[in-house]
């Protein structure tokens, strides 16, 4: 039963016990005994009532002086309890205190240990982290990262680059690299069998197309027909191998010769404008196809099931790798004591500063949402906050008043 109920219900027993005990009850000591408490608790619990009311609203409607007190004082009220909020309640100078003396990153710590402790929250987190990644829009993240690539190479002044790339190539021994790696490659093309075949059909056929008249077409033909395709090829595959093998060789002076002639055009290309205009446009046309972005979209889905893979194998494992994270994250910290401590206090600084400084919103937030109210809204949400309690002084009114008239009546 609401408070109201109950306060409504006193005072009508009041009355009723009065009017009981005035008309129908023999006239004697106890009967006026009786009257006289319940006569002095009906008087009690009016007299409660009419206070209780006239805090709220003006009792049956008449504008009793003095009476709809919350409302006509409406604007003292909300003054006062913001002065309250903001001086006593959430003053700047306590809230800064509190913070100051906070252990932000010890707390912080302590909490997630006891949540990483639970292996149900752990595989939650995988499982969260799996759905999360699963939703990734990886068709826009592609074409985004391809925008992003073109934007970039667009904006970009490419010869800085090619003067920086091309002098590490020749200062940093990168020419010489490039060179052996070439070398080496044209070597293992050299040796193989098909190659010596090939080098043999070509040179023979070249042989039998020359057109040499006199005495040294007659040798050249005379050569022709003695050497095979068969013949011809291993000695062009040797001839080769020996000049590989000599260019790959430090200090040849054929090597060193080549090696010049690669830096000299490695120098010379940034001064090339029209190649350095067709090189940008080669970039930005190539980073701008279906292919690229086809490319970066197929790298994007691997590693998208890679990571969905080490996932589904620590979900299966109980989530330890989230527990070894924790560790390793905290003794990184006590190796870093100092330069934690800086990062906590400035935290700390930031968060007190943003305080001193928004500290007035509080009064103007609690004043916007009471102006947002009307007078019915406020007198209901009062009501609601305690009128309850007060409605526990009428039923006191009324038991007081009764026992406060048996009392007199002695008198």
């Amino acid at each position: 039963m609401k408070s109201r109920y109950i306060a409504s219900l006193s005072l009508a027993i009041m009355f009723i016990g009065f009017i009981v005990t005035r008309l129908w009850l023999p006239d004697n000591w106890w009967t006026r005994l009786l009257e006289s408490g319940f006569e002095a608790g009906l008087v009690g619990g009016i007299a409660d009532w009419f206070a209780v009311t006239a805090l709220f609203r003006h009792p049956f409607g008449i504008p009793i002086p003095h009476t709809s007190l919350l409302l006509k004082n409406r604007d003292k009220i909300v003054n006062s309890l913001i002065s309250a909020m903001e001086n006593e309640l959430l003053n700047k100078e306590s809230i800064s205190k509190k913070l100051k003396e906070l252990k932000l990153f010890r707390g912080l710590a302590s909490g997630i240990t006891g949540l990483i402790g639970k292996r149900k929250l752990r595989v939650g987190i995988l499982r969260f982290a799996q759905s999360s990644l699963e939703e990734v829009p990886l068709e826009k993240l592609s074409a985004k990262i391809q925008e992003f690539a073109v934007d970039y190479i667009r904006k970009q002044d490419i010869v800085p680059i090619v003067d920086k790339l091309t002098d590490k190539f020749v200062y940093e021994g990168w020419d010489e690299k490039a060179l052996d790696f070439v070398l080496a490659q044209g070597q293992e093309w050299v040796k193989k069998r098909e190659t010596e075949q090939f080098f043999g059909r070509l040179a023979h056929s070249k042989m039998e197309e020359l057109q040499v008249g006199g005495f040294m077409g007659f040798a050249v033909q005379a050569f022709v027909g003695f050497m095979s395709p068969e013949k011809l090829g291993p000695i062009i595959q040797g001839m080769l191998l020996s000049s590989i093998k000599e260019l790959g060789t430090p200090g040849n002076p054929n090597r060193q010769k080549l090696l010049d002639e690669l830096k000299k055009h490695a120098l010379a290309l940034s001064s090339n404008e029209e190649l350095m205009t067709r090189l940008k446009a080669g970039l930005e046309s190539g980073a701008e196809s279906v292919g690229v972005e086809r490319f970066i979209h197929l790298r994007l889905e691997e590693l998208r099931q890679l990571l969905l893979d080490k996932l589904e194998e620590e979900c299966l494992n109980g989530g330890r790798i989230l527990v070894k994270a924790f560790r390793f994250l905290v003794e990184q910290a006590k190796s870093r004591e100092e330069l934690i401590h800086r990062w906590e206090q400035s935290i700390l600084a930031y968060l007190v500063s943003w305080i001193e400084k928004n500290h007035y919103r509080i009064g103007v937030l609690v004043r916007d949402n009471v102006n947002q109210m009307d007078d019915q809204a406020l007198v209901q949400m009062l009501e609601q906050k305690i009128g309850k309690d007060l409605q526990w002084i009428r039923v006191n009114g009324a038991v007081c008043g009764f026992i406060v008239g048996i009392i007199l009546s002695f008198f």
